[in-house]
C-alpha cells in the first residue's frame, strides 16, 4: 500500500526543460519566470546550480536577492544584495531591495539612506513611495522628528 502523500513514480512530472537552451543565460530566464510567478522555491533550484558554474554573475545573483526577499530570508537577501550594491553602487534595483530588506527587518535609519539613493537614481514613484513610508515610520517611531527628514 502507497503512503498517503508518495507520488508514484510513472506520475512524477519530468523536470522543466526548454530545447536548445543551457547555460546561465537559459537559467536566467528560467528563474526569471518563476520568480514573476512567485515561486522562490523553484526558481532558487534553478539559480543554485547556475552560480555554482558561473559564481560572479550579477544577473543571477540579483535573482538569488529576490528569491530570499519573496521567502522572505531577509538576512540572506541583505548579505547578497549588500554585496551587489558594493559591486555596482549605481545599481538602483539593488539598492531599493537593500533598502526594502532593511526596513522589512525593521532596521528603518539603515533603510533610508538606500531607499533615498535609489529613488534619486531611477524616479521611479514606488521607490519615492518607499521613502516616505520610511521617513513617516521613522517620525511616528519617535526614532526621528518630521523636521529632521526635510
Amino acid at each position: 500500500m502507497d503512503e498517503p502523500n508518495h507520488v508514484p513514480e510513472e506520475l512524477k512530472a519530468p523536470p522543466l526543460v526548454f530545447p536548445g537552451q543551457r547555460g546561465h543565460e537559459s537559467a536566467y530566464r528560467t528563474a526569471h519566470d518563476l520568480l514573476a510567478r512567485r515561486a522562490p522555491v523553484e526558481a532558487l533550484a534553478v539559480i543554485e546550480p547556475a552560480l555554482e558554474q558561473e559564481p560572479g554573475n550579477t544577473g543571477l545573483r540579483s535573482l538569488r536577492a529576490w528569491a530570499y526577499l519573496l521567502r522572505a530570508q531577509l538576512g540572506r537577501a541583505e548579505e547578497e544584495l549588500a554585496s551587489l550594491v558594493d559591486e555596482n553602487p549605481d545599481d538602483d534595483w539593488a539598492r531599493h531591495a537593500l533598502g526594502r530588506a532593511l526596513e522589512r527587518q525593521a532596521r528603518l535609519a539603515e533603510a533610508l539612506p538606500h531607499l533615498r539613493l535609489a529613488a534619486a537614481m531611477s524616479g521611479d514613484p514606488e521607490h519615492e513611495v518607499a521613502v516616505l513610508r520610511v521617513e513617516r515610520r521613522l517620525a511616528e517611531t519617535g526614532q526621528t522628528s518630521y523636521d529632521d527628514l526635510t
